[in-house]
């Protein structure tokens, strides 16, 4: 069997309610083989981190080659399947976006995450637009013959604060999904959500296995298996703590070298 065809298979059964695949966010060749050396069972990018590494803003800012060229050296340094985040797509119209998942899936990833975000962060697409542009990253994936894993993120709860959460957040994230799962979506991305009877409900309505992200407000990892969610990412965060502690290695290195 195709090996990228088998690491899809195997890449969609790791979504399993209560049972969730655990994704530490890496951002390049170096930090995907040490998650994979921990034991992860697959890789996956954030974008804020792969633009943060080059020297890039997220949204998109990162040239398009350079999350492909990225892409190819991580493949080429790990044996677990692979999913990229590719923000909006690259592109708005459903045509663009098409073009550039075959990209995507050519250089060797078997699942991505799509935003319905506007890549100037004003506002989101419309359910009838971003159907449309999950339905061409469909198509891609019928025209490689790989059936790429197609986590429609909707960024409804980064729309205000937690405090202004309310059942219709919940329901509106309901309405997305159902609509996405009919288009080609294979999960729902939430990031922004830590209410635990929030995350109870989209994961007993929702057709298709929901993604959380970790923040300092989430409840624990066995929390959230609980609630019923079958993928947990920790996006930007592994890069920050590993900067971070680059940071203090290096203040302290120059510290002593005043002395």
């Amino acid at each position: 069997m195709n090996k990228q065809l088998e690491q899809a298979q195997i890449f969609h059964d790791l979504h399993r309610s209560g049972n969730p695949l655990i994704l530490v966010n890496a951002w390049d060749a170096g930090s995907a083989r040490v998650v994979q050396e921990a034991g992860a069972r697959a890789i996956a990018t954030g974008s804020w981190s792969v633009a943060a590494a080059h020297g890039y803003d997220d949204g998109e800012k990162l040239p398009f080659d350079l999350v492909l060229s990225n892409l190819q050296r991580i493949r080429n340094s790990v044996d677990v399947p692979i999913t990229i985040d590719i923000e909006g797509g690259y592109g708005r119209s459903p045509e663009i976006v098409k073009e550039n998942v075959i990209k995507i899936i050519d250089c060797g990833a078997v699942g991505i995450n799509l935003e319905d975000q506007w890549m100037d962060g004003s506002g989101l697409y419309s359910v009838e637009e971003q159907t449309l542009r999950i339905a061409a990253v469909r198509d891609a994936a019928e025209h490689t013959s790989i059936p790429l894993f197609i986590n429609a993120r909707t960024d409804i709860f980064f729309q205000a604060a937690a405090h202004e959460y309310d059942d219709t957040y919940v329901e509106a994230a309901l309405r997305r999904a159902r609509a996405y799962a009919e288009a080609g979506a294979h999960g729902i991305f939430v990031p922004g959500l830590c209410n635990e009877k929030y995350i109870e409900r989209l994961c007993r309505q929702s057709p298709i296995p929901v993604n959380v992200m970790i923040s300092p407000e989430s409840p624990s990892l066995q929390r959230l298996a609980a609630l019923g969610v079958a993928r947990i990412s920790y996006g930007p965060h592994p890069y920050l703590l590993m900067m971070d502690a680059l940071k203090q290695a290096s203040a302290r290195a120059i510290a002593l070298q005043e002395l």
